[in-house]
């Protein structure tokens, strides 16, 4: 069974993926797979060099996410052509993965962690989707003390570049909720566990 696995920023959905795994399940991670499309050889980086310029570059010639960064934040047209360069790769990567979990463990759950599953319509792919949810007020208290150098205005700005959490909650096929304490938590995934894959 192939899973989506998301929430909004700071809503403690890594902690759920590594619950998953300590259970029993396979997890591929959007956020690893978009760190190995772009290191020296991949054909991402080399159309990122193309699109953007060797300043996007390291001495070494791993791609430098500052100067990449500074250059996409303040331009949607170049965030978009960046995106349209990177997102297809990771996707083809996470389906590889996937297929290489599905073949070599068949029987066991493979839990795609897709932090912008619903904005990319990649919630499609999958059977089921898990939503990490906690409400937005602890969402911007979390993300600020997780990041404590972000401004308010800040911090709203990256819960508000996202799709609503009560949105992806009532999308949800099953909600985690992570605003209480790490054992209520896991509980909650434990009983959903049982659920995925009944004794």
């Amino acid at each position: 069974m192939k899973i989506g696995l998301t929430g909004g920023i700071a809503c403690g959905k890594s902690t759920v993926g590594a619950m998953l795994v300590q259970l029993g399940a396979a997890l591929v991670d959007a956020d690893q797979v978009a760190r190995e499309v772009v290191l020296p050889g991949e054909p991402a980086l080399g159309k990122i060099v193309a699109a953007f310029g060797s300043e996007v570059l390291h001495a070494d010639g791993s791609l430098n996410r500052g100067a990449l960064g500074n250059i996409v934040f303040q331009n949607p047209g170049k965030r978009r052509e960046l995106e349209s360069i990177v997102h297809p790769a990771i996707r083809e990567r996470m389906k590889e993965q996937i297929q290489q979990h599905e073949e070599q463990s068949p029987g066991i759950p493979v839990i795609a962690d897709v932090p912008l599953l619903y904005e990319t319509g990649q919630d499609k792919q999958y059977e089921q989707v898990i939503v990490v949810y906690i409400p937005r007020e602890l969402q911007l208290k979390r993300l600020m003390e997780r990041n404590p150098d972000l401004t308010k205005d800040q911090a709203l700005g990256r819960i508000e570049a996202q799709l609503d959490i009560e949105e992806k909650r009532r999308r949800a096929s099953w909600v985690i909720d992570n605003s209480g304490d790490i054992e209520a938590t896991r509980l909650q995934v434990e009983a959903l566990w049982g659920r995925i894959v009944p004794c």
